[in-house]
């Protein structure tokens, strides 16, 4: 008979420090995704949130191969007629680079109650400087 494993409620929480400079953007925000999710440890369960929290540094130096600087464009709708707005990477770069990598990432977490839980475990900032120094937070390189 098989049985559901539910862990522990008491796991400590693990903060990692990741630098995208240089780095490419879907290469970077599928490792990003898959830890929030917790599949990289070992008591991983589908439907449970982990307890790790990511803080993203160097947002505005974030790479994209190919022509995606002028040709992948970005969408939003305030939700009244006529108000659509593109931008593409470039802009959106020099206007608000931390939500390019923020999009990347909610765009692979599950699309209901725990993902937008799990969105809320990632720390994006477009400098070096962030105020999670006190949380001591594990830094991670991704290669």
């Amino acid at each position: 008979m098989n049985k559901t494993y539910i862990p522990k409620k008491n796991l400590p929480n693990t903060w990692y420090l990741i630098d995208a400079k240089d780095q490419t953007l879907g290469r970077i925000s599928t490792q990003i995704a898959s830890i929030l999710k917790g599949k990289t440890c070992s008591s991983y369960t589908p439907h449970c949130t982990n307890m790790s929290y990511i803080i993203v540094i160097n947002a505005e130096h974030i790479q994209v191969s190919g022509q995606k600087k002028s040709q992948k464009i970005y969408y939003r709708h305030s939700g009244r007629p006529g108000s659509l707005k593109k931008e593409t990477f470039e802009q959106l770069q020099k206007r608000i680079p931390s939500r390019i990598i923020e999009k990347a990432v909610r765009g692979m977490l599950p699309k209901n109650t725990l993902g937008r839980t799990l969105f809320t475990h990632l720390k994006v900032y477009s400098g070096t400087l962030h105020p999670h120094n006190a949380q001591n937070p594990t830094i991670l390189s991704l290669n």
